[in-house]
């Protein structure tokens, strides 16, 4: 596995090694001991997600606050997304940037995301599995998020914004970025 710390530090791009031959592949999605070793962190996942969805679908930007703060490592098990992390910890450097990458079933890529950050996701295939582990329950009564087109954070969501499927409620969310605490 190798793990490759992004520009936002404590979020990693997860690279599992592959066996691929005639047959197939393999590999280890994850690993405890690996996993935490290459993030130089101890996590302990707790709660394992998964959503499926059409393309334009976006979800998020979501985040759990207080005592219910969840890190994530996400992957896809179909399909292509855009996943997107926009840092919200109070006093970081990078305060209110995000991070935009490709995570698809064929470049196997994962992303941790700790405590801290907003998450969500643009299905960019026909559609999309994708499951995510949780080191932390889900409450409903600790969700929040920032809207995904907040001018604050000038995201480049790669399908238009005339094409995209979002909830009535993240097209709610607050505009403004505030730090979590």
């Amino acid at each position: 596995m190798k793990a490759t710390e992004t520009k936002l530090k404590g979020c990693f791009i997860i690279e599992p090694t592959i066996y691929e031959d005639e047959r197939g592949y393999f590999f280890e999605s994850y690993n405890q001991k690996d996993f935490c070793e290459a993030i130089n962190q101890e996590v302990t996942f707790v709660q394992d997600n998964q959503s499926y969805s059409k393309k334009g679908v976006l979800r998020g930007l979501h985040f759990q606050k207080g005592k219910y703060a969840q890190a994530k490592l996400v992957s896809v098990l179909e399909g292509r997304i855009q996943d997107v992390v926009v840092d919200l910890r109070k006093n970081s450097p990078t305060f209110g940037e995000h991070l935009s990458i490709e995570l698809s079933s064929e470049n196997k890529k994962q992303l941790f995301v700790p405590r801290g950050f907003a998450h969500g996701f643009l299905t960019l295939s026909n559609h999309a599995k994708v499951f995510y582990k949780c080191d932390n329950h889900y409450n409903p009564n600790a969700e929040s998020g920032v809207f995904y087109d907040s001018p604050e954070l000038k995201i480049n969501w790669l399908i238009e914004p005339s094409n995209l499927l979002v909830s009535e409620k993240d097209k709610s969310l607050p505009t403004s970025l505030k730090p979590l605490t």
